[in-house]
């Protein structure tokens, strides 16, 4: 099953050329049941989508491939859609649209597979996943045991989850259920972009398809597609900042953007504050920032992970160092 000295360059969106010792593609739960019972010390790569990879991994390379979509009435209002790991991310969101599911449109265009969706809580123009997260299932590592986790469970936060904490490394997710409407879909469009392209076209009533249209033009507008130029989407956590903090800040930047946060709480978008201290669109041998959004890390070519990291690392202090904010890494770093 496993093969030897596999470049992982195609398996991570990055487009890193690094090299694992063992790696096998897995396309059902009881492979991956065997392999646990052999190894207990396993990487898994899923999607490869939200992560840097610096060094080779001397680690078992697990590339979760399962696959299958199953849906279970809830109620006259809501259906349960179960997919598995190894589903793409947008290709699950678009099924969904399809059969009329309504919930997870705003999340179109976001890469990865619906297996790491829950780790990181991933979220865009208004919507996370937990607002439609029903469960979970996943493979306890150290018992090699099934355990089902609920929302309350998985503990959410902004970008944040219980695997990306205490349960870090210790589980692998299976297979995610999401609780969607079935008629009557409660629409998030106050977003601005998405009210903007509303008004373009005097649509007052959109559609699930016109709001997961819309947001997929933006993104393909905005981020560069990983097939193209290697990157991992946003690099960093939208900072959130005390309202002081803001007040002070306002004072020399008069037209800084904000959501509010929370009580005397403040988010203030990673990209303006990077686009601030001059990194938009520069490129330091092939490790650059985006032209066109400077939140998103890319690799031109051949950037090491380490290359991405001193780029991120020297983006971080400059923004310390300018407006006196801690910038938090998204992407997981190996």
């Amino acid at each position: 099953m496993f093969q030897k000295n596999i470049s992982l360059k195609p398996y991570n969106t990055f487009g890193i050329d690094v090299n694992a010792e063992s790696f096998a593609v897995v396309t059902s739960q009881e492979q991956l049941k065997k392999i646990i019972s052999e190894y207990k010390e396993i990487f898994i790569l899923s999607g490869g989508s939200n992560i840097l990879l610096t060094k080779d991994i001397s680690r078992p390379v697990i590339s979760l491939c399962t696959k299958g979509i199953k849906t279970q009435e809830f109620d006259q209002d809501y259906v349960l859609v179960t997919a598995e790991a190894g589903e793409k991310w947008h290709e699950f969101v678009l099924w969904c649209i399809d059969n009329d599911y309504g919930g997870i449109e705003n999340l179109s265009l976001i890469p990865g597979n619906v297996g790491t969706s829950p780790i990181q809580n991933i979220g865009a123009y208004g919507v996370e996943i937990k607002d439609t997260f029903y469960q979970l299932k996943a493979l306890e590592i150290e018992t090699n045991a099934f355990k089902t986790f609920t929302a309350a469970d998985c503990n959410f936060g902004y970008r944040d989850s219980f695997f990306k904490r205490e349960g870090k490394g210790k589980y692998i997710i299976l297979n995610v259920t999401f609780k969607l409407t079935r008629k009557d879909h409660k629409l998030q469009k106050n977003y601005g972009a998405i009210q903007v392209e509303l008004e373009k076209t005097n649509n007052s009533d959109p559609s699930i398809k016109d709001i997961s249209d819309i947001i997929t033009g933006i993104r393909k507008a905005k981020l560069p597609d990983p097939e193209e130029i290697g990157n991992s989407g946003s690099f960093f956590k939208n900072p959130v900042i005390s309202k002081a903090h803001f007040e002070q800040l306002k004072r020399s930047y008069q037209k800084i953007p904000f959501y509010p946060a929370g009580k005397n709480l403040v988010k203030v978008p990673a990209g303006w504050l990077i686009e601030q201290c001059g990194f938009k669109g520069k490129r330091f041998g092939d490790a650059g920032v985006h032209k066109n959004q400077a939140l998103v890390l890319v690799n031109y070519g051949n950037a090491s992970g380490k290359d991405i990291l001193d780029l991120a690392q020297k983006i971080k202090k400059t923004v310390k160092e300018q407006f006196g904010i801690d910038l938090e890494i998204e992407v997981n770093i190996i």
